[in-house]
């Protein structure tokens, strides 16, 4: 079905997607005009101001509490009113939007789903409008699917999890849709068509247009999000406050403008969440260009030690004060089949890792495989339904935000970032965003540090665990070997010198 669409000043191109006529209709795609012609230009700004601040990091200096923020850090507030159906959020499921994937997820007994448009999507035109279709049909109670090679069909259940949605960064730009030949942000694409498709929808079916908000970088990129949020009730005539949002903080920047992010969306914003892996990839990416904070292997920085255990605890801290949800994060672990032994051993990672978040004070968690639900849910069963009156007992200070994590630099570890960076590109390149690579699903965020990480071993020569530098030659050889070992994968040689060319360049792109 063509979906050709030119309405008055935008322009967004063809999808064969049936149901797409229903979902980019001129009603929707002249709202997404008007967000464009409103805000876009203020958000390039932002986006320069990140750039200006990189240069500031690249000369030595470090993230800090804004000291023109004080006041708000220090005084006394709260969000605005929760949903009744965001009151228990034990348990949240992550994932893309495919028919498959949105059905099992919403019946895996989690309390919440985030279908997610960003790190989970490989943005190919046709997937992201497949995706806003089955939302849509979701809504409309005729979302179903059937496996084309098992013929066995999938529905909704009866108690389905709580549906939030996850737009693109503010970064993202979405080529395939202009305004005026300007091309529009994959942020406001992916908010405005969901929205404007699914927000009276969701409310007469006693929820809401709820979403999550991924990699800003200050209160200014937060502020930004309140504004569209203002604009797009009004535009629907809703009450103020009624789409409602919880902020991945998931860059190091953002870490130290929490109390800054919840009062800039305290009319529309429910919880602060630890986006963990991207988080690792943002501290190398702004903090990480200088020989003295060189990182270890990446399976080396866990979630109980250094910057990022400090992060779990202030985050806690932040939103428990302003009676907004402290989610915790990403347990990317995934069933391991044909191995009894190895799946009881990734079970049991799952589970310390969910305790250690109960511990720190943590509503609810995020897990990647439906399989995961029931173990998640065994340990957060303790807290009923969330945990907003615990503080924990030490707020972590700047200096503990960071603080770098210990560890070795082996061989093994850059060849595991080679080849689950270049293997994930691969699968993106086709057009997947979440996939499973050694017993864990891997998405945007860990395919960024393993490309960063190699980066910065890279520029600095750094030492391995053998006493070996880590030079050009030895790099070079090892993603040959790597590479050759992966020859049968599709997409593998464009991967592959994507990759690499990423890892040799001069500058951190």
């Amino acid at each position: 079905m063509s979906a050709v669409l030119d309405v008055k000043r935008i322009i967004a191109e063809p999808s064969k997607v049936p149901g797409a006529d229903e979902v980019l209709t001129e009603a929707a795609l002249d709202f997404l005009a008007e967000l464009h012609e409103r805000f876009d230009s203020r958000r390039r700004d932002l986006l320069q101001s990140r750039e200006e601040r990189q240069h500031r990091f690249d000369a030595g200096e470090l993230p800090d509490f804004p000291k023109e923020t004080l006041e708000i850090r220090a005084s006394d507030w709260t969000v605005g009113s929760i949903p009744n159906d965001l009151l228990d959020r034990r348990v949240e499921i992550t994932g893309p939007t495919n028919a498959k994937m949105l059905i099992n997820a919403l019946n895996s007994g989690a309390q919440a789903f985030m279908a997610d448009f960003e790190d989970a999507t490989s943005p190919v035109w046709d997937e992201l409008v497949q995706g806003q279709v089955n939302l849509r049909d979701y809504w409309a109670d005729r979302l179903d699917y059937v496996d084309p090679e098992t013929l066995k069909q999938y529905k909704v259940g009866e108690h389905p999890a709580v549906l939030m949605v996850r737009p693109r960064g503010w970064h993202l730009p979405e080529d395939h849709v202009t305004v005026n030949g300007e091309v529009v942000s994959g942020s406001l694409f992916d908010f405005a068509i969901y929205f404007w498709s699914n927000a009276r929808a969701s409310l007469g079916k006693g929820s809401g247009p709820y979403f999550y908000l991924p990699k800003m970088e200050s209160r200014h990129e937060a502020a930004l999000w309140s504004d569209v949020f203002a604009f797009a009730e009004g535009k629907l005539r809703l009450e103020r406050g009624t789409i409602k949002a919880t902020v991945l903080i998931e860059t190091l920047p953002a870490a130290f403008e929490m109390d800054e992010i919840l009062y800039a969306l305290k009319e529309n914003i429910v919880g602060l969440n630890c986006g963990r892996w991207d988080y690792i990839f943002s501290s190398i990416k702004r903090c990480g260009r200088s020989a003295d904070r060189l990182t270890p292997d990446r399976g080396q920085m866990t979630m109980d030690k250094a910057f990022l255990a400090a992060y779990s605890l202030r985050l806690v801290s932040t939103c428990h004060r302003r009676g907004a949800f402290a989610m915790g994060g990403m347990s990317a672990f995934i069933p391991v089949k044909g191995d009894e032994a190895a799946n009881a051993g990734a079970l049991e990672k799952v589970r310390a890792d969910k305790l250690r978040e109960v511990g720190n004070g943590h509503d609810g968690t995020w897990v990647a495989h439906p399989a995961l639900v029931p173990v998640a849910a065994d340990v957060f069963a303790s807290i009923a339904p969330n945990q907003l009156s615990k503080f924990p007992a030490h707020v972590p200070d700047r200096d503990q935000m960071l603080e770098l994590h210990e560890g070795v630099r082996t061989e093994a570890g850059a060849r595991e970032n080679i080849r689950v960076g270049v293997q994930y590109l691969a699968a993106w390149l086709g057009g997947k965003g979440a996939v499973p690579l050694y017993n864990l699903m891997e998405d945007a965020a860990t395919a960024e540090i393993c490309r960063t990480q190699l980066w910065q071993w890279l520029k600095f020569e750094a030492r391995l665990d053998d006493g070996r530098r880590f030079t050009l030659d030895l790099f070079e050889q090892w993603f040959d070997e790597e590479v050759g070992l992966l020859a049968e994968v599709p997409n593998i040689a464009e991967a592959a010198r994507l990759m690499h060319n990423m890892i040799v360049s001069d500058d951190l792109v």
